[in-house]
């Protein structure tokens, strides 16, 4: 039996990341040979056990075959035969494709030089047989951008013959929504999308994304132009604003309704807040988003202008912006909204450093009036209605005594 350790523990490693997770491949063992030395088997479509101490996960060497059966579409064969180069071999990148023993490094594919030349290169012509490795390399894109990697052109085009063969219409929602959720945390979220829509799968995965791109919005708002180009600017923002996918997600949603407006009103898009709100639930369902991602960009998509008018608006209509978001429910959802608004405002062209007020000013208002309840007026001897139009004049009365005293 010997054990190795490989995968993104040894490519972090390499990188000076921090490694957060430990695999180990086993070769020469049996699932017998496992449990005598304690292991604890986990999963049931091919062999992965638990080390009773550290708890790491250990997986028998195995090969893999394209089948449309087993896990995810694959036939699993693992045996004491299977070579730990043959195990590396299904894996998807070469720089995830090296083992570490005893501080010994295996690299039978190049994945130390590739990381060396900072290059995404496929390990082999298995790459087409996953199709979901179309929206790992975009990840893995989106995680070393900053580092200056770039996808080899050869993986590049398998990436695209994958697409073009239509098989990303084979994936499951699950492990497209797990990918996307993965790629929204990573440093550079926006590469993934980037990526994905040079060859050709934006329009697959996320067709109402890639609809945005080549439609315009008014110069004197938009100094760039095109609603895609904004878009990625806008998970830019997000991106250094938070580190939340939920608000990340809201950041790339928010102006769906743009895709909907007929070319003969560009670049105007009136009404595009509410439009868009269709489209976001039929992307939510395709995907079976959580309710928690749903929920923000709902909010974001409809009020953000109202928000980026906050300056302006009027004492009520701020409060009911301000009630139909949640805030007076869950006051965390009233910072996860602005962070959002924040990042539309900034990812603009030239914007990108500006200032966003209009947050102070929600955020003033809010904490000036969510003390004011029910109970008062409950004591006072009203009663159903007039209770809550007691509660929302007073606190009109509020917010506008704040607004004359600043």
């Amino acid at each position: 039996m010997q054990i190795y350790l490989v995968g993104g523990a040894v490519r972090d490693q390499l990188l000076d990341y921090p490694v957060k997770d430990r695999d180990y491949v086993v070769v020469g063992a049996t699932v017998d040979d496992m449990l005598q030395q304690g292991f604890s088997p986990v999963g049931k479509d091919f062999p992965v056990f638990i080390h009773p101490i550290s708890k790491d996960e250990y997986a028998l060497a195995r090969t893999e075959r394209k089948s449309g059966l087993g896990y995810k579409g694959f036939e699993i064969f693992a045996s004491p035969d299977v070579t730990l180069e043959q195990d590396l071999q299904r894996r998807d990148l070469t720089i995830n494709a090296m083992a570490l023993s005893d501080g010994q490094l295996i690299d039978p594919y190049g994945g130390k030089a590739d990381l060396d030349s900072k290059v995404l290169r496929h390990v082999s012509d298995k790459f087409t047989e996953d199709p979901l490795r179309v929206l790992r390399v975009a990840r893995f894109a989106a995680r070393y951008a900053h580092l200056g990697f770039t996808i080899a052109p050869e993986t590049m085009a398998l990436m695209r013959q994958i697409t073009g063969n239509g098989e990303l219409q084979s994936l499951v929602a699950e492990r497209v929504w797990q990918e996307l959720e993965r790629a929204l945390a990573e440093q550079s979220p926006w590469v993934f999308f980037e990526t994905l829509r040079e060859c050709g799968a934006l329009a697959v995965i996320l067709p109402e994304i890639d609809t945005l791109f080549g439609v315009p919005q008014p110069a004197q708002h938009h100094p760039e132009i095109d609603t895609g180009i904004h878009t990625m600017m806008v998970l830019r923002q997000a991106a250094l604003l938070s580190s939340l996918t939920t608000v990340r997600f809201a950041a790339l949603t928010h102006d769906l309704g743009k895709g909907l407006t007929p070319a003969e009103q560009w670049p105007s898009h009136r009404g595009h807040e509410i439009k868009g709100l269709t489209l976001l639930k039929q992307l939510a369902v395709r995907l079976r988003t959580p309710n928690d991602f749903l929920e923000l960009a709902q909010k974001v998509m409809q009020f953000h202008t109202h928000c980026h008018r906050a300056l302006e608006l009027k004492p009520a209509t701020l409060l009911k912006m301000l009630d139909s978001i949640g805030a007076f429910r869950q006051a965390e959802k009233l910072d996860l909204f602005l962070l959002a608004c924040e990042a539309d405002s900034k990812g603009r062209l030239g914007l990108e450093h500006g200032d966003y007020p209009q947050a102070d000013r929600v955020r003033r208002a809010f904490l000036a009036v969510k003390g004011v309840t029910a109970n008062e007026f409950v004591e006072q001897g009203l009663t159903g209605k007039k209770i809550g139009e007691a509660v929302f004049n007073q606190r009109v009365d509020i917010i506008a005594k704040l607004d004359k005293n600043e």
